[in-house]
């Protein structure tokens, strides 16, 4: 019996431990956050961090994991419900809104982070164009937008999305920069692909 409750226990501290990196990392950085950081935000040891993960790449790479899970999760929702191209490019935006400084940080330093962490962010924006490329087939093929090799409507998106992000400082420097222009940005990429 108090075997299963120590293992609750460490279900939820490693989720704790979880929400706060991706806090620390949206307020001071990847590269910059130390693990001991964390701890001391999450009220615990810094040997408990080590418990949980064996390394800093290793939490890093759990941190941007439990990100693309959370998105990708929305995403796999909207496609299977056949939800139009817009539903999804929203599903898309909202769920960046929500860890929109830890996203910030990953995107400005993810040429700096080590080769196991891209790749993973890498697997990630994969699986999100895997899904948004389903959407836009399906309206290709009902004649409602324009036919495109798929790529260059991922691209065009996420190009903007980054572009908006990594410039917040001159658009929105006192929010956020998807809330105040998600609609906007929506808007323009479908007006860019409609026939």
């Amino acid at each position: 019996m108090s075997e299963t409750k120590r293992q609750k226990q460490k279900i939820l501290t490693r989720k704790h431990l979880i929400e706060i990196a991706i806090k620390q990392f949206g307020e001071n950085g990847i590269i910059a956050t130390r693990t001991a950081d964390i701890a001391r935000a999450a009220g615990v040891s810094h040997g408990t961090i080590f418990s949980h993960f064996s390394t800093q790449d290793e939490l890093v790479i759990t941190v941007i994991e439990e990100f693309g899970t959370r998105i990708i999760q929305r995403l796999h929702e909207l496609v299977d419900t056949n939800s139009s191209l817009f539903e999804v490019l929203q599903g898309h935006i909202n769920g960046l809104i929500e860890f929109e400084p830890f996203y910030t940080k990953l995107i400005i330093e993810r040429r700096l982070l080590p080769e196991s962490v891209c790749n993973t962010y890498i697997m990630i924006q994969s699986t999100i164009s895997f899904h948004i490329s389903i959407a836009a087939e399906k309206e290709m093929e009902q004649g409602t937008i324009r036919k495109m090799p798929i790529h260059l409507i991922y691209n065009t998106w996420i190009g903007l999305i980054h572009y908006y992000i990594t410039n917040s400082d001159l658009f929105s420097p006192n929010g956020s920069v998807l809330k105040q222009y998600s609609n906007e940005l929506l808007q323009h990429c479908m007006n860019l692909l409609k026939k």
